[in-house]
């Protein structure tokens, strides 16, 4: 007898369930299960991209699987939420907040009914029928004083929207064994004939972005393009045999100024082994030739917000009213706090709601920018300064030369420049220690509004509830069914002292996050990884200083300091020659006489 294997492609709101299918597929050695990222419109846009007779029935979940019935004739499964996703959210929602609702399609609240009524638990459970119900749900809790809720992914995105802190409920591995067997059942029946006449269908409609679907030989079998390229061509062609056979190749293609992100997987159509290309337009930014200056646009920059911390609602916590007060005003802001404390995310914040956001967002990293860099700021006719509307970001202020604070100060006084251009600015300040002097001086004359970050040490009580707001994002984000930390683990997280911040905080959590197997995060487990921090972080014992030898030249000694100066600048002989103060043909010439090749240039 003929084994059978049924073809299921995976519709995942997000991209931690796609990792749970994916990951719930393995234990059905008959399904080959394929997964694409796409809430609602996306969901259903990447249905109407994949050519017919690929797959034998799709799973989804919730208002996307119901978009995706309007556009398919391949039956479609949803995956329900079952009570124990209702009650494993609850439970991390309480680590939060004990004031919350739970908001949804009947697919959550029905369960949630069931749960309450059995446990006896006393919330407030509203259903809803469409998006516009959402937001008039959520504005009647916002007046009724609720700030959380436990929800479903259309909720998710719109309290989000709205300022509220969202518990997304995730779907568990029961539910996903549930709708797998479901749509193997489904697939033993359905005919083949359904599927050939999708494909008739697809090659007749318009299709959202390229897809390309080529033979093993790199002979083209289906385009919706008029004519593919044949630098496109010869670019895919070049990758087919990377294409993993069970999983998707990605990779990037630059056409004139666009780039292009591409998504390949092998494909079994008819008993024949194609391959499937879909390209959508990138929104990585392209990389500048000037070193220390990005320019990004406002999409670039929601992108890069929406993955930080800061992007989590409540994360900003007593700060968050100053920072939008702040975002509403033209003047000079000074953003200052310990490495880690997200200085850069919030001059993003700041640059998003603003009115100037349709210009773009330009970096100037004045710890990277070489003469050159800072020649083109201060001097060309191109230069992002001379373009009213934009909003130009100084990092790392504190390390800028001292020569081009002067320039770039006596620049924006004498030509009214922060009336023209939004000037944004950061500082490295440690708590307890006075400010660089250079955001002093830029202050006092400029009049510049000031947003000190606290430490996260400085927030230990809030890191209990901001663990929890975390974790919930990491549920989403790997497919895991997190509800906590054991007790004492919290309290070694509040206890650490956290010199990186919340970058450190953050990226502990994901580590934490993704070798945890069950329920809780163990406290053996966090024990293990800040011991590891502590090692890791631990200051350096600097030699004592040797002195100087007198039985040396003074060319001799002059080229030591230098070569140690090359050294203590990772390598950047721009940085360093700006230190001591010589030109780089100076630095290099020194450097050759001690015998010795100068190190790599950074910067």
């Amino acid at each position: 007898m003929v084994e059978t294997h049924t073809r299921i492609l995976g519709i995942a709101p997000y991209d931690g369930m796609r990792t749970a299918m994916e990951q719930a597929a393995q234990a059905y050695p008959n399904v080959e299960l394929d997964v694409y990222t796409g809430d609602l419109e996306d969901g259903k846009a990447i249905v109407q991209q994949i050519p017919p007779n690929t797959y034998d029935c799709i799973i989804s979940r919730g208002g996307t699987t119901a978009l995706i019935r309007q556009v398919t004739d391949l039956p479609v499964v949803d995956i329900q939420i079952s009570v124990y996703d209702v009650l494993r959210t609850m439970k991390l929602a309480e680590n939060y907040t004990k004031l919350y609702a739970i908001v949804g399609f009947p697919s959550v609240t029905e369960p949630a009914h069931t749960l309450c009524s059995l446990l006896g638990f006393n919330l407030d459970i509203l259903t809803v029928n469409s998006a516009e119900e959402v937001t008039h749900t959520l504005e009647r809790l916002k007046e009724g004083g609720y700030r959380m809720v436990v929800c479903d992914m259309v909720t998710h995105t719109i309290a989000r929207e709205m300022g509220f802190d969202a518990f997304l409920i995730t779907s568990g591995v029961e539910s996903l064994h549930t709708a797998i067997d479901q749509a193997v059942n489904i697939s033993s029946w359905f005919g083949g004939l359904r599927q050939e006449n999708l494909f008739l269908r697809s090659i007749t409609q318009e299709q959202n972005g390229r897809v390309i679907v080529m033979e093993p030989s790199g002979k083209l079998f289906y385009s919706n393009l008029n004519e593919v390229p044949a630098e496109l061509s010869r670019a895919l062609q070049a990758h087919l045999r990377e294409v993993p056979s069970s999983a998707s190749l990605k990779f990037y293609y630059t056409e004139r100024d666009q780039l292009y992100s591409i998504t390949a997987q092998q494909l079994l159509m008819n008993n024949v082994q194609r391959y499937l290309f879909y390209c959508v337009p990138s929104r990585i930014p392209l990389h500048s030739s000037r070193p220390g200056l990005r320019s990004l646009n406002k999409g670039e920059c929601e992108y890069l917000f929406a993955n930080s911390f800061y992007s989590l609602s409540g994360a900003m916590g007593t700060q968050d009213t100053e920072i939008r007060a702040l975002s509403a005003v033209r003047q000079p802001v000074f953003i200052c706090g310990e490495p880690g404390t997200g200085k850069e995310q919030i001059a993003r914040y700041l640059y998003l709601h603003s009115s100037l956001s349709n210009h773009p967002f330009v970096v100037a990293n004045c710890a990277l920018m070489n003469d050159k860099s800072w020649d083109f700021l201060l001097n060309h006719y191109n230069s992002p300064l001379n373009t009213n509307g934009n909003t130009v970001y100084f990092q790392n202020f504190e390390s800028i030369p001292s020569q081009w604070s002067s320039e770039l100060l006596a620049a924006i006084e004498e030509t009214g420049l922060s009336r023209r251009v939004r000037l944004l600015f950061s500082c490295a300040a440690h708590d307890g220690e006075p400010v660089p002097s250079v955001m002093r001086k830029f202050s006092e004359r400029l009049g510049s509004l000031t947003l000190s970050l606290p430490s996260l040490r400085s927030r230990s009580d809030e890191i209990p509830s901001l663990s929890s707001l975390y974790l919930n994002s990491l549920n989403l984000e790997l497919g895991k069914q997190l509800s906590g930390f054991e007790p004492r683990a919290i309290e070694m997280l509040r206890q650490y002292s956290w010199p990186n911040n919340y970058t450190q905080f953050k990226n502990l959590l994901r580590t934490l996050a993704t070798l945890t197997t069950g329920p809780y995060i163990r406290s053996s487990l966090v024990a293990e990884y800040l011991s590891k921090e502590r090692t890791l972080r631990a200051a350096p014992v600097s030699p004592a200083p040797s002195g100087v030898s007198t039985d040396r030249t003074l060319e001799e000694i002059i080229g030591e300091v230098v070569q140690q100066t090359v050294a203590a600048h990772g390598g950047n002989r721009a940085a360093a020659a700006r230190q001591l103060g010589i030109s780089r043909t100076t630095l290099w010439r020194y450097l050759g006489k001690l015998g010795t090749d100068a190190p790599p240039e950074n910067g």
